[in-house]
């Protein structure tokens, strides 16, 4: 049985999200404001309460997290504010998340799978990011579909015209050409 202790967390802690499947590493620690970055490379804040470590599992890859994240640790004092991270979708064109659906990324093999399978896999997934980005009210994401036949850009914009304050275009045609569809998620204003 786990013994109860006040959860204390520092910069470089992998940690998992309650309720969520959700995986990261700390990477700023105010008071019970824990920033984390996900597996998938999104900055994101919990309280302290709705996280938990993780036993010495390193997502940071190659990144050697004793010497680059512990001179990050964020400690009480005023002049380390400079220190919380930006989100990365504040940045203009860089860190917007993108997502392949090209059935190739998305499963190991696809042999023996017909064309109405492979469609039903590629919208869930993109489904489930889409979901995923308003549950954490994430700006702007990015699909990449390919040009084909059109099949999958038809079923997305079919999808992406059934949720309420979303809007969607043609991604960036220098980047991406015919084969991106850049998702905005309007955040409520109360």
């Amino acid at each position: 049985m786990m013994k109860m202790t006040a959860k204390k967390f520092e910069v470089g802690d992998s940690v998992s999200v309650l309720d969520e499947a959700i995986n990261g590493v700390v990477v700023a620690v105010e008071n019970n404001d824990i920033t984390i970055e996900t597996t998938d490379g999104f900055l994101m804040t919990y309280f302290v309460n709705e996280l938990i470590k993780e036993n010495n599992i390193n997502y940071l890859g190659s990144i050697n997290t004793t010497d680059t994240l512990h001179k990050k640790n964020i400690d009480s004092t005023p002049k380390k504010k400079n220190n919380v991270p930006v989100f990365k979708s504040d940045k203009i064109e860089k860190g917007i998340p993108e997502f392949d659906l090209h059935i190739e990324k998305l499963v190991k093999n696809f042999r023996g799978m017909n064309n109405f399978d492979i469609l039903n896999i590629q919208t869930e997934t993109a489904k489930r990011h889409i979901e995923f980005a308003i549950r954490n009210r994430i700006p702007k994401i990015v699909f990449i579909h390919g040009v084909g036949e059109g099949v999958l850009k038809a079923e997305l914009d079919f999808m992406l015209k059934r949720y309420d304050n979303i809007s969607f275009q043609d991604a960036n045609y220098q980047k991406y050409g015919l084969g991106a569809t850049e998702v905005y998620f309007k955040q409520n204003v109360k």
